[in-house]
């Protein structure tokens, strides 16, 4: 039996994690559930969607107890607090998928650049693997710490990274238009995510600036083996959850809408999560919502020469918690779909 613990696991993405894992027919055991809000609080009393299905408690984090009580612990906290924990955790000899941005990105100069924080742990962001499956699935399988992706990156990365691959759009001017839902932001309200300014309300934010245009860069950049800069332009829309990412490319080569779809096709046919719509359909929140899959629609725009690469997530699963189940599926034997093969609820 494997025993999970994680540590945050009463804010959304914890929470969703454990919407996952209660179904999972792999020998997985939520050992440990922390949280120092809910400290002494019964699961199910905090999350009541949980009734009938976890019944004990929140606890306050003990971090020297956990190698007696875990063999992996899933750290679902901000980033900074996460480095604070990683190298006592790892030397624990346990193994982490972390939420946080801490160990994403490859660069110390870039993390502290871009998130204004020191890291206090630079030695180990080199030996962390960057957890989309869909690119780096066999270094999961044994790594000790997973740096789950953000959820817009994964979105845009999914959207892009064919044709990237394939060489046949131009590098230096691709556009990631993103719209998110307000669950992206977490529970803590704030004057953006207040009812009153977000029902009936579309707004852009952090242009230029968002902490995971680096996190789309790096990646695509290690798809094209060269540099890559992305303007990256995020969105919050008045719905709870969910990403809808279009992703706009310039062509050097022309090419029909058809054959874009058959080369995209081709490229995630082997990928459980990946749907690439047929020529004509494109992604829509709603079929992903509550699920692991990513929903992906190809335009071409033959007047403009380019192609638009539209991606649609829940931010809460193929963006984070579900991610970390296909994660954990893949570091531990599992098949990798399990807990994870549940259509999206429409309407």
């Amino acid at each position: 039996m494997i025993k999970i613990g994680i540590i945050g696991a009463s804010g959304y993405s914890g929470s969703e994690l454990l919407r996952f894992l209660v179904n999972h027919p792999g020998k997985l055991e939520i050992a440990l559930c922390t949280s120092e809000t809910y400290a002494g609080q019964r699961i199910d009393s905090v999350l009541p969607n949980l009734r009938g299905f976890l019944s004990s408690k929140f606890e306050a984090l003990d971090i020297d107890s956990l190698k007696d009580r875990v063999d992996i612990v899933v750290l679902a906290v901000p980033h900074k607090v996460a480095m604070s924990f990683v190298p006592q955790i790892l030397a624990q000899g346990l193994r982490i998928v972390d939420f946080s941005a801490d160990y994403r990105l490859e660069d110390a100069e870039t993390y502290e650049a871009w998130y204004h924080v020191d890291h206090t742990s630079t030695s180990l962001m080199s030996t962390s693997v960057y957890g989309l499956p869909e690119r780096y699935r066999d270094c999961i399988r044994s790594a000790q710490l997973v740096a789950n992706p953000g959820c817009y990156p994964t979105s845009a990365i999914l959207a892009a990274m064919p044709f990237v691959k394939h060489g046949i759009v131009a590098l230096d001017s691709i556009i990631v238009d993103s719209k998110s839902g307000i669950s992206g932001a977490g529970p803590k309200p704030s004057e953006n995510t207040h009812y009153a300014n977000r029902e009936s309300n579309c707004i852009a934010y952090n242009i230029g600036v968002h902490r995971h245009t680096p996190e789309i860069e790096q990646e695509l950049s290690a798809v094209a083996s060269e540099p890559i800069r992305v303007t990256f332009t995020p969105h919050l829309v008045p719905m709870t959850r969910g990403i809808l990412s279009t992703v706009y490319m310039q062509l050097i080569e022309e090419i029909s809408t058809e054959d874009a779809v058959a080369i995209y096709t081709n490229f995630y046919e082997n990928e459980p999560f990946v749907r690439v719509l047929p020529t004509g359909t494109y992604p829509q929140t709603k079929a992903v919502l509550g699920s692991n899959y990513c929903d992906v629609g190809l335009e071409v725009d033959a007047r403009t020469r380019r192609i638009v690469a539209m991606a649609a997530i829940d931010n809460l699963g193929k963006g984070a918690a579900g991610a970390v189940v296909q994660n954990l599926n893949l570091m531990f034997g599992f098949k990798e779909t399990d807990g994870l093969k549940v259509p999206g609820m429409m309407p």
